[in-house]
């Protein structure tokens, strides 16, 4: 399984990279430690003079540009880090799934950057980050079809299964996931993605139990 980024999308939005986690993981409930890991950095963010201001952090504000770029309104799609961080504003708290995606949506959250997860059980050949093109859908997770025309979106052999807003049912992660991909998003270039993915990577050895996890950074 090889992740690449497509030409035409990397011309539009030139800085355009991607930081790979792959690893054989336990998908079963959150333990306290983490738990209590995303509590505290909802504390961090609440607790700030203005929380709002975490919503016009540099990593958010490019990412919307990069929507714009691609057509696509960023207000009324918005990239899931920025639904993560409205969240936690909100004092809605981030949601607590499974010990996979608990930590991509902390890392997200740490990060400012959207990430992709999916299953690799369920992913069918290579991949491919590009535009979504005309007429192109799916269900996504716990919402409605997603109109994907213009969305920076991921897709296989098959087509389609996950973008920087919403991912698909398709090849989302559940509790008989063995082995993931997980991808960190940025629109402003590699740098920090390899931080980051070696912090998902501490995270999910910790609390998902990963094994033989490779990390990549592609531009």
């Amino acid at each position: 399984m090889n992740v690449t980024i497509d030409a035409k999308l990397k011309a539009k939005c030139p800085r355009t990279a991607l930081g790979c986690v792959t690893a054989r993981v336990q998908a079963g409930a959150s333990p306290a430690a983490l738990l209590q890991e995303m509590k505290t950095r909802e504390n961090e963010i609440q607790k700030l003079p203005f929380p709002r201001g975490v919503l016009e952090s540099a990593q958010v504000e490019t990412t919307r540009k990069a929507y714009k770029a691609l057509g696509k309104d960023p207000a009324r799609y918005r990239n899931s880090a920025e639904a993560l961080l409205r969240r936690v504003v909100a004092g809605k708290g981030l949601p607590e799934i499974n010990a996979v995606v608990d930590v991509i949506n902390l890392v997200s959250v740490e990060s400012r950057l959207p990430v992709g997860l999916y299953d690799l059980g369920r992913v069918v050949g290579d991949i491919v980050f590009r535009a979504g093109r005309e007429g192109e859908t799916y269900k996504g997770i716990g919402k409605y079809d997603l109109n994907l025309e213009g969305l920076p979106l991921f897709a296989d052999t098959v087509g389609p299964h996950g973008s920087a807003t919403s991912d698909s049912e398709r090849t989302m992660v559940t509790a008989a996931t063995k082995q993931v991909l997980a991808v960190i998003i940025s629109f402003a270039g590699p740098e920090g993605l390899g931080r980051w993915a070696q912090r998902m990577s501490d995270l999910l050895k910790q609390h998902a139990a990963a094994q033989d996890v490779t990390i990549r950074v592609v531009e």
